[in-house]
């Protein structure tokens, strides 16, 4: 027969009292204050609303996409305490919303979020959701590789919308290897291996399909030019040269000795679009349009980076 819990252990809500402010309420004063303190958005949120909602959602304990019918409920003194002193650490501290809650969503999957590696939040996901296409045309894709994988969010979201996939996330870096281990095991991505390598040159002999890449493109006067925000973030995963290419002119170079005979390259390189074209006006790579419009990633086969290997070659060589 149970026993009753002893009174001086159960949960009292005999005295919890309501505040006269609800949970529409505090993200109103949130995206109000935000945008007063000229905050700046850009992970995972691009907005002050947003950005609120998802704090006070996360005090509260609340799914992410808890319905609009619930905004008029009432909080009570310590919940309204917990949003207002998470609000306070997001104007004066300067912390991406992400790390503030631990959490950041990429392809409709949840994923832990910390400094220990970018925030997730590449177009790629757009990408990933409709299976690459039409940019594979249909040809199978047997292994396929996130490099610069950081978090793990790119190649742990390959493997989960294409079981069938052999997935491989690398990245250079010891401590996002290990949050990417963590985002693994959250997600039961079992057809993702993750390993160490800078680049290419820790998976020689390794061959894919389709390589997915969004190595570090910022130049190195955007970077020292960052809000804060981006102080948060590893420094390592940003910076990227002069011109922003320092990086992806070396993965251009070796990736096709790491593509099958028809494989794929996908890389993100933002603004660093313009410098890239200028460099190599000759090279046909496809800039992808997404829903919200060109977003610096672009799509090359294997065959036209071989044809030009040369020019590539010297270019990426003189960045030593």
């Amino acid at each position: 027969m149970s026993q009753a819990t002893p009174t001086a252990e159960r949960t009292s809500l005999a005295s919890v009292t309501f505040e006269q402010v609800s949970i529409i309420d505090l993200i109103r004063l949130g995206g109000s204050r935000f945008a007063e303190a000229g905050l700046t958005f850009g992970h995972s949120y691009d907005n002050a609303i947003d950005e609120a909602t998802q704090l006070v959602l996360h005090a509260l304990r609340m799914p992410h996409d808890l319905g609009p019918a619930y905004g008029a409920a009432r909080v009570t003194g310590d919940e309204k305490a917990k949003v207002l002193a998470l609000f306070e650490r997001r104007i004066n501290e300067r912390i991406p919303a992400a790390y503030l809650t631990g959490e950041a969503w990429f392809a409709g999957l949840s994923f832990k979020s910390d400094p220990r590696a970018l925030v997730p939040r590449s177009p790629i996901a757009e990408l990933i959701e409709s299976g690459f296409e039409p940019w594979l045309g249909g040809r199978e894709v047997r292994r396929a590789l996130d490099l610069c994988t950081g978090s793990g969010c790119i190649a742990i979201a390959m493997g989960h919308y294409q079981p069938h996939w052999e997935v491989i996330g690398a990245d250079i870096n010891d401590d996002a290897l290990a949050l990417a281990a963590e985002n693994k095991a959250r997600l039961h991505a079992d057809n993702v291996e993750l390993r160490q390598s800078d680049l290419f040159a820790g998976l020689q002999g390794e061959v894919f399909d389709l390589i997915a890449t969004n190595p570090p493109y910022v130049t190195h006067d955007e970077t020292d030019a960052l809000p804060p925000e981006y102080a948060h973030e590893p420094e390592l995963g940003l910076r990227a040269g002069d011109d922003g290419l320092d990086l992806a002119l070396k993965i251009l170079r070796d990736a096709p000795d790491h593509l099958s005979e028809n494989g794929l390259l996908v890389c993100e390189i933002g603004e660093a679009e313009r410098a890239l074209v200028e460099l190599l006006p000759e090279l046909p790579l496809a800039w992808v349009e997404f829903k919200v419009g060109q977003m610096g990633i672009f799509v090359v086969d294997r065959a036209d980076l071989v044809e030009h290997h040369a020019r590539i070659k010297a270019l990426a060589d003189a960045r030593g």
